[in-house]
């Protein structure tokens, strides 16, 4: 029977029952290396997501169970759609049948902005509700303080805003737009009758803010600065005080008001009253007109001209204005009356004779001024001649002091040269006495000097027999060695010649 070959035999050119060969093996080395070289470059390329430095990756699935009617955002894993959480910066790798990504760039909220949250995907909220709850579409109460975030911008919708910043000196009054409704039916009626709301309530809080940076959710509270610090009103113009005397005069006041408002009550008072200028018309001149017509017209005009009328009537306006203005929330620091104008009719008469007083008193001042002037210079004089005198004392003190201490140099110079001249005799004596000591000595020296001489003289003599003998002696002694000296020349011509033949042969 022949055997039948394949096509591949026929191609690779293979001897039947043999196989495809040795060229086969390689060729199928060669695919497989080829398709996982291309497995690997599919991977790497379709496959990768990496997300660089500031960015990551909004997941979308492809595959899975359709969203429901409405949803916008596959919250669920097995869900086809857009994933609701997001890739961080790194290397990832997706099957791109199932999935695909969108890179995208990182909030980032600068400092001093606040980022407030719009939840896009969940249910509708409830009617008159403007916060999103858990699972409500809506805006998100929490803020995003400076800092970059991964926001989803398919599930989340990112507005900036300022912070709130209260400066130094300046409080903040809040009033919250969410919560419950202090005009609704189910909260008692003297609950609702309140300037300030509870926490939990829409209205004004009555916490304050104090200087400071906030981040606060523009659309759940309102922020409103007030100033805390010293402020001043000036009364004049159409805001000077015009009231009647008791005589039937008009009298224009002018004036200064110093002010603050009192920290604990700011949010009342703004709420209740409003801003400055409001509180300026409603409660400080109020009470200021309402005392000055008052108060003024129990005194006559001419009392608003001069004496203590005017200076009473500042101290009662300002005793007045604290204690009223303290129980509204204000505190008056100070109240100055610049001047109190009252009618021409009086005031010239008035101010004449004011002024005639006052050259009088001018004139006393002047006359005071002359009799201390005249007392300054007797005074100077006697100044002058009790400086001549204790000058003059001076230097007569300065000569009795200046002779006395050259007596007294004097008598130390002379004390010193009689104890020198003590000392110097003393020496001398002592001197006079060592010597005569020292004479005295040598004298006993030689003496027994002497006696032990003459001792040994008169043993030698006796030892001699006789003093004539001992006298040869020393004779012998003294010339002896000269004459041997004589004889012992080698000059026979000398005198010695005349001896040498009687001396023995050597």
């Amino acid at each position: 029977m022949k055997e039948q070959r394949s096509p591949l035999d026929e191609v690779f050119g293979n001897s039947p029952g043999k196989g495809f060969g040795p060229f086969v093996s390689v060729a199928y080395v060669a695919v497989l290396i080829g398709a996982l070289w291309f497995g690997a470059v599919y991977f790497w390329v379709f496959c990768r997501i990496e997300p660089g430095p500031g960015e990551f990756a909004v997941l979308i699935h492809k595959t899975g169970k359709a969203l429901p009617p409405g949803q916008v955002l596959a919250t669920a894993p097995n869900e086809q759609g857009i994933s609701l959480e997001v890739l961080p910066e790194g290397r990832y790798f997706k099957n791109p049948y199932s999935w695909a990504w969108e890179i995208k760039k990182t909030t980032d909220i600068p400092a001093g902005k606040l980022g407030v949250l719009t939840r896009l995907y969940g249910e509708n909220l409830p009617d008159g509700q403007i916060v999103a709850t858990e699972g409500t579409k809506g805006i998100v109460a929490e803020v995003l303080r400076p800092g970059k975030y991964r926001i989803n911008p398919y599930a989340y919708h990112v507005e900036l805003f300022d912070a709130t910043q209260i400066r130094a000196g300046y409080a903040g009054t809040v009033t919250s737009l969410v919560g419950e409704d202090l005009f609704s039916k189910e909260i008692p009626a003297e609950s609702r009758n309140t300037y300030l709301a509870p926490k939990g309530f829409k209205g004004v809080q009555p916490e304050i803010l104090d200087p400071g940076t906030y981040y606060l959710n523009p659309y759940t509270v309102t922020v409103a600065e007030v100033n805390l610090q010293s402020q001043r009103f000036e009364m004049s113009g159409e805001d000077a005080i015009n009231f009647l005397t008791v005589d039937g005069f008009i009298v224009h006041v002018e004036g200064t008001i110093e002010y603050a408002l009192i920290p604990q009550k700011v949010a009342q008072l703004t709420h209740r009253v409003g801003d400055m200028e409001d509180i300026i018309k409603k409660i400080i001149m109020p009470l200021a007109r309402g005392f000055s017509r008052i108060e003024g017209s129990k005194n006559p005009a001419k009392n608003y001209i001069t004496g203590l009328t005017r200076q009473q009537f500042q101290n009662n306006l300002e005793t007045h204005l604290r204690s009223h203005c303290l129980s509204s929330g204000v505190a008056v620091r100070s109240v100055l009356i610049r001047n109190i104008t009252p009618p021409d009719e009086i005031a010239s008469v008035i101010r004449e004779r004011e002024i005639a007083v006052q050259d009088a008193r001018k004139i006393e001042q002047q006359i005071l001024q002359a009799k201390s002037q005249a007392e300054l210079a007797r005074q100077e004089m006697l100044a002058e001649q009790n400086k001549e005198k204790v000058e003059a004392e001076t230097v007569r003190l300065r000569a009795v002091i200046g002779a006395r201490q050259d007596q007294e140099v004097r008598l130390i110079s002379a004390r010193q040269q009689l104890e020198v001249a003590r000392l110097e005799t003393a020496a001398a004596e002592a001197q006079a006495d060592a010597i005569l000591l020292q004479a005295e000595a040598e004298r006993k020296v030689i003496e027994l000097a002497n006696e032990a001489n003459a001792n040994v003289i008169a043993g030698q003599i006796q030892a001699f027999g006789s003093g004539m003998n001992f006298a040869r002696y020393e004779l012998y002694q003294k010339i002896g060695p000269r004459v041997q000296s004589i004889l012992a020349g080698d000059d026979e011509s000398g005198l010695g010649g005349l001896f040498k033949p009687f001396l023995p042969n050597k």
